[in-house]
Formats: C-alpha cells, sequence, structure tokens
C-alpha cells in the first residue's frame, strides 16, 4: 500500500473542489470516445476512496499492473490540462505564457507577421506587469523570427531587440542574484535560527555583504525592489535587529499597496510580506500598528478580486491564524485567544498538503505558549510533546530547544517532580548535542535542578536571584532571543509578585502601548 500522503496523483485529486471536478469531466466528455476511457474510471475510484490502494485499483479491472503506472501519469496530466483551462486558475502569467505558445505555433507554421504582433502585445503586457522572465523568452524568439523575416517599415529593429534583450537580461540577473541571496538566509534562518555568537555573526554579515549585488535604488523596478527587501529583511532577522526587520518589512508592504495590482498578481508575496510586518512589530511590542496591519490585510484578503486558489487560502490561514495568537501574547489576553486552538487545528488538518511540518510544529508551540500562559500546563505540555517527540531534526533547531525549555517549566508548574528529573536530563542531552546550551538556558536548568534542596520558605529569594542573573540578558545580542520564544522573566514577575502570567503580561502591555 501506497501512503496517501506520498502518492501525487491521489492528493490532486483530493485537493479538487466539486467544481473542479466537474469540469474536469466535461473535458474529459467533449469527446464521446473519452467517456468508457480508462483514466476517467480510475479519477472516478480515486475521488471515491479515503485512501489509496493498489490492490484495490487492481480487483476492479480497470487496468493491469504493468500499465497502471502510465495511466496515473496520463490521468495526472489530463487534470493538470483541465485546471489550466478553468477560469479560477487564469491571471496574467498563465495568460502570456498562451499568448508565447500560440506565437510559437504560428512561427512554427511560417505565418512570421501574425506570430510578431501576438509577440509584441504579450511583451507588452509582460513588462507591464514585471514578468520580466517571459518578456525575456519573447525577445528572444522575436529575434528569431527577425532573422527570417524581414520588416522594413522597422529599419533599426535589430538594435531595439538587441537593447531590450540587454535591458532584460541585466534586471533578470539582478532578481537572480538578490532571490538567491534571500534564499540562502532563510536557509540559514531555518537551520540555526539566529545568531548565537560573535562567530555566528560575522559568517552571517560577511556572507550578505559579499553577496548583495550593486545597485542604483532608482533603477530597479518592482521585482528587483521586492528581493532586495526580502534580502535586507532575512538578514536583520538573523542578526535580530528587529527595528531593521520593521523597516525592511514596511518597505515590503508599501511596495505593494504602491502597485496594488500586483497584490493580485503576486497574492503569496503579498501575504508574506504582510506577515513578517506583523512578526516584526509583535518583537518591537508595537501593538497598536499590529492591530492595523493585522486589520488592513484581513480586509485585503476578503476583497473579491483577490486571489483565492488552494494554496493562496493555505497561507491566508497560516498568516492569520498564527498573528491572531500573537496578538493575545502581546495583550496577555490568553483566555480570549483559546478560541483559536480548534480553528488552527481544523485547519491543520484541512490544509496538511500545503503546510510544512516547521509552521505545525510552531503553531503547536504557540498554542502550548497561550495554555501556560492561562497556567492549564498539562495541555501546555500535551503540545511540546508534539514538537519533541518530533524526530525530524531538518526543521528550526531553536524550536526544538526551546519547546523542551518550556516543557520543564510546565512541568514544574504542573508540580510533576518526577517528571521534571527525567526532562531536566533529556533537555540538558539536547542542547550540548545541538549546541544550543547558552547563558539563559544554563541558568534556567541550574535553578530546576536545584529546586529539591531549596525549603519552601527560601523559594521567593530563588526566584529573586534567578530573575536578576536573567535580567541582564534581556538586551544582550545573543541570548536575548530566549525570550522571544518564552516570556521567562514575566514568569518569574509572576511568581515574585504573587499575580498569574496573565496579569504581568497585561500589566506590561499597557505601559509598552504605542
Amino acid at each position: 500500500m501506497t501512503n496517501a500522503n506520498k502518492d501525487s496523483l491521489f492528493v490532486l485529486i483530493k485537493s479538487l473542489s466539486k467544481s473542479e471536478k466537474r469540469q474536469f469531466k466535461l473535458y474529459v466528455g467533449r469527446l464521446g470516445v473519452n467517456t468508457d476511457a480508462k483514466f476517467l474510471a480510475l479519477f472516478n475510484l480515486l475521488d471515491k476512496v479515503r485512501e489509496y490502494d493498489e490492490k484495490v485499483i487492481l480487483e476492479t479491472g480497470i487496468v493491469k499492473k504493468a500499465q497502471l503506472s502510465n495511466l496515473k501519469a496520463h490521468l495526472y496530466k489530463q487534470i493538470l490540462i483541465s485546471l489550466r483551462l478553468n477560469p479560477v486558475n487564469q491571471n496574467i502569467r498563465v495568460h502570456i505564457r498562451e499568448q508565447l505558445d500560440f506565437a510559437t505555433i504560428l512561427y512554427q507554421k511560417g505565418l512570421y507577421k501574425q506570430s510578431l504582433k501576438i509577440l509584441d502585445k504579450a511583451k507588452t503586457t509582460a513588462i507591464d506587469n514585471e514578468e520580466k522572465n517571459i518578456a525575456y523568452e519573447i525577445v528572444e524568439l522575436e529575434k528569431i523570427i527577425e532573422t527570417q523575416y524581414i520588416t522594413r517599415s522597422i529599419p533599426d529593429r535589430a538594435d531595439e531587440l538587441a537593447i531590450q534583450a540587454k535591458e532584460l537580461s541585466a534586471q533578470n540577473v539582478m532578481t537572480s542574484k538578490l532571490s538567491n541571496l534571500s534564499l540562502q538566509l532563510y536557509g540559514q534562518m531555518l537551520k540555526m535560527g539566529y545568531v548565537r555568537s560573535d562567530e555566528d555573526y560575522q559568517f552571517v554579515k560577511n556572507y550578505f555583504q559579499s553577496h548583495l549585488p550593486k545597485y542604483k535604488i532608482d533603477a530597479l523596478g518592482f521585482r528587483e525592489k521586492l528581493w532586495l527587501y526580502k534580502a535586507h529583511l532575512w538578514y536583520s532577522f538573523l542578526i535580530q535587529d528587529f527595528l531593521s526587520c520593521y523597516k525592511y518589512s514596511s518597505k515590503w508592504s508599501d511596495l505593494f499597496y504602491e502597485h496594488k495590482e500586483m497584490i493580485y498578481l503576486n497574492p503569496v508575496f503579498y501575504l508574506k510580506g504582510s506577515n513578517y510586518l506583523l512578526e516584526s512589530l509583535f518583537y518591537v511590542r508595537y501593538s497598536s500598528q499590529f492591530k492595523e496591519v493585522l486589520e488592513k490585510l484581513e480586509v485585503t484578503i476578503n476583497e473579491k478580486d483577490f486571489p483565492h486558489n488552494d494554496n493562496v487560502t493555505s497561507l491566508a490561514f497560516l498568516y492569520i491564524n498564527s498573528n491572531k495568537l500573537n496578538l493575545h501574547f502581546l495583550e496577555g489576553t490568553f483566555d480570549k485567544g483559546v478560541y483559536l486552538v480548534k480553528i488552527i487545528e481544523y485547519g491543520i488538518i484541512k490544509h496538511k498538503d500545503r503546510i510544512d511540518m516547521h509552521h505545525i510544529m510552531l503553531f503547536y508551540y504557540k498554542i502550548a505558549c497561550l495554555y501556560f500562559g492561562m497556567g492549564d500546563n498539562k495541555t501546555c505540555i500535551s503540545y511540546l510533546k508534539k514538537i519533541i517527540n518530533n524526530k525530524n531534526l531538518k526543521m528550526r533547531e531553536d524550536l526544538m530547544c526551546f519547546a523542551r525549555v518550556l516543557s520543564l517549566v510546565a512541568h514544574y508548574e504542573a508540580g510533576m517532580d518526577y517528571h521534571l528529573e527525567v526532562q531536566l536530563k533529556s533537555t540538558y542531552k539536547f542542547l550540548l548535542k545541538m549546541n544550543d546550551l547558552h547563558a539563559v538556558q544554563k541558568e534556567m536548568i541550574k535553578f530546576l535542578r536545584g529546586l529539591g534542596d531549596i525549603y519552601p520558605n527560601e523559594l521567593r529569594n530563588e526566584f529573586q536571584k534567578l530573575y536578576d542573573s536573567l535580567k541582564k540578558y534581556e538586551d544582550h545580542p545573543y541570548e536575548k532571543r530566549a525570550f522571544l520564544y518564552l516570556d521567562i522573566l514575566s514568569w518569574l514577575e509572576s511568581h515574585l509578585e504573587n499575580k498569574p502570567v496573565a496579569q504581568i503580561i497585561k500589566e506590561k502591555a499597557a505601559t509598552l502601548i504605542r
């Protein structure tokens, strides 16, 4: 039996909406000979079953085992063609590609003038919509046609195309360099999280400066600016310069509002830019603007012209709900955020084929923090176990580390002393393995390990000692990242002042509102 999540055809069929399935059957039935086709029978079968099972397919007699692979490939191709024809999936990019295909067909038939006419219109549309890679392809085809069809109406046509090709090539090279830099920095973020030492900082700084191409901002178009801001944003995140994160994520977001048509053409980039802006505002504790940006994002997503394909819908679910949780963390209103848990868990199941494991684990960590803030430590621990028991170490290591640290604190709060000792040993070994045993973690483990030897009347003094030792790391360039994942200081203050954690955070939020 093949795992349903691994069989591409089965996953594709299950992702289809009712209207897409209906259109596929109409597409197949456009010719009467297809109504009894084997690939349609296979489609109907896979549409009905809940799990992919090769034995069930073979038992129906639709196809022999030796032919199954080819039939599946053919069905997969036909579904994609049907989806391409669906108006829902039509956009400027698809339209330009279609025009390029038509022009190629006309060229192959020797109808050069007609081909050039279509290409000229498609090129204008491509440039207007910042589709410069396709525009370059169009110019290259124009050059090929011009060598076979002499147009006397434009004597300097060759020079014009050569200059245009050179300009588009230079713009595409700039975009490629910036996108490569952005991708490499993002990969670094997923691998190790924020910089943890001077050595990490120098490595990231040198890499960024050596790979950042020279540019003049006024000479850059929309797409080049987009990748430039993305590269700067990831660099700022890595070195924990959150004011710079705010600066470049704002530039990214503003770029789309200045070119609003690009929101509908590039909804994924728009969503990601808005999400990073919200994340930056969360880190700098700018709650009033956080609310404004989140509301503006929801309004834009609900506009009738905003695309609503599966990918965009999944990302919208991810970013809206993640940031709604962050808003409750900012304001300390943990109890008011519990309603989001069922929405998120349902969404994880609904969008499981389009949300990666890292983001699912991040959701679980945020939910665990939500319950921790409410004082429901056992529920907090149950969500942290989903992360701790995940053996996929390719995901962001710092998230794995702090899940274990929060688990330690939650075990202590829940009075689970035996489990605490086991957790201490496990966490200590894990942090050493990850090379992530830094000052904040060391102080936390030292405190929790010594709890068994402390008399109840000495407990407050020990909390005060730990608070004093951790407070100095709050603005430390490398240690402060611990407080981004877990507000240890507020937890300690709650013990020192005998108040719930949520109340402490609310009081802090009131003084930090801006």
